[in-house]
């Protein structure tokens, strides 16, 4: 884990990760986030997420431009100190995820697999990649979600509230840092409680704890969504421009990036125009009836959406081949991961039916949204360990088959 998160800070400085492109004044230095991190630094609240004066904000939730404000206060606003702080923290928060991701391959396939997923995760370079070149809330997600999945798992053997209390803040911390891991929650909740019910625990007082302790920690930005909107605000607020980004004329299952405010005049006109809500909900509505128009479309952009994101997205929109070949390693690691689960499921492994769950439930939005490589990033260290837990199978199956194989007392000479 040290050496991981030291080679990743060596990497920031020798690939001058911090000197971030300083083109559209600096928008690509954290984009939306970073705008809003700028308008908190200059003392202007959680405000304008691409520039301009356009007010308050929940284009973003709240925990990552946040603390990036408070860098950026430290630091300086957009400046290479700043850059340094913020990817050093990613990469810490990066290392730091070897723990959960050994403890839960420890618990569910053994040690051997544990060691390997730890090591897998540390020093790969295409995980260090989301920790020093991304400035946005690409580590501190799936530290989070792994966290979750590990208490989860602990639960069962907790006879008290101890599981519970910390259930309800890892939830609402992972609410607070990125809402579409809520999706997952129903489901993990439901895991949790149906093991400890199997084990003769006691859950409703804990669940009741849980929630209370969910909603009081998201209350005050929910209050405060409502005292700047006038109207209840669930986190962030935009879901209608991100549903839109996938779905209209011309979707073909990618991002339509020449849609978003940051790289279309118009779009951004029509946002300080319309305001945030208005205009959230006003892309929701046309998304809405290029759907209702030729639904059958929307079917097969979804199937596509929901391929790519295990495929790997094309570079290219205009392609029509249906393998990208410069995917392959990104499809590779998403076979050995579901392999690996289904493996697991059939061994009914301890936990096989929480990877199951997380792997169904997380991905889902993104199947009507758009898919990239980074949010399938989120629950990597979980399907790392089903990969390498098919890896360590394979490894381990010839050797079982040669020591049954061997003559008696041939292991004596």
């Amino acid at each position: 884990m040290l050496l991981s998160f030291l080679l990743q800070v060596a990497a920031i400085g020798i690939f001058r990760q911090y000197k971030t492109r300083s083109g559209d004044d600096h928008f690509g230095f954290g984009w939306e986030m970073g705008r809003i991190a700028r308008s908190i630094a200059q003392g202007e609240g959680f405000s304008s997420p691409y520039g301009g004066h356009t007010g308050p904000s929940a284009w973003e939730p709240p925990l990552y431009p946040y603390f990036m404000g408070g860098v950026f206060k430290v630091f300086g606003i957009y400046s290479y100190a700043s850059a340094w702080v913020l990817l050093t923290f990613n990469s810490l928060l990066s290392a730091l995820t070897c723990i959960p991701v050994y403890l839960i391959a420890d618990r569910v396939f053994g040690a051997r697999v544990a060691i390997w997923s730890a090591r897998t995760w540390a020093l790969l370079p295409y995980v260090w990649y989301w920790s020093i070149h991304w400035l946005w809330d690409a580590t501190l997600t799936p530290l989070v979600i792994s966290l979750i999945f590990l208490v989860s798992l602990e639960m069962e053997d907790w006879p008290g509230l101890r599981g519970w209390i910390l259930f309800g803040a890892l939830w609402s911390v992972g609410a607070l840092a990125n809402p579409a891991m809520l999706a997952f929650l129903p489901f993990c909740g439901l895991w949790a409680w149906r093991r400890r019910f199997k084990r003769g625990l006691p859950s409703l007082a804990g669940v009741v704890l849980s929630s209370v302790i969910f909603f009081a920690v998201l209350a005050p930005w929910l209050i405060r969504n409502y005292e700047v909107f006038g109207r209840f605000v669930f986190i962030r607020d935009d879901f209608g421009l991100q549903f839109r980004l996938g779905n209209w004329n011309y979707a073909d299952g990618m991002l339509m990036a020449y849609f978003q405010p940051s790289q279309n005049k118009l779009e951004f006109e029509k946002f300080q125009r319309m305001g945030e809500l208005a205009y959230s909900a006003d892309c929701k509505r046309l998304a809405l009836e290029w759907i209702r128009q030729d639904p059958k479309r929307f079917v097969i952009v979804s199937l596509k959406r929901a391929f790519y994101y295990w495929n790997g997205v094309p570079r290219e929109t205009s392609s029509v081949a249906p393998v990208d070949f410069r995917t392959s390693l990104f499809l590779a690691s998403s076979v050995l991961a579901l392999w690996g689960l289904g493996r697991a499921l059939r061994q009914k492994r301890r936990g096989a039916w929480l990877f199951a769950e997380l792997v169904l439930a997380y991905p889902t939005t993104y199947y009507f949204v758009f898919p990239h490589a980074r949010y399938r990033h989120a629950i990597e260290p979980e399907l790392f360990i089903l990969g390498v837990f098919l890896l360590t199978e394979a490894v381990q199956r010839p050797q079982q088959v040669a020591e049954k194989s061997s003559p008696p007392g041939s292991d004596l000479k």
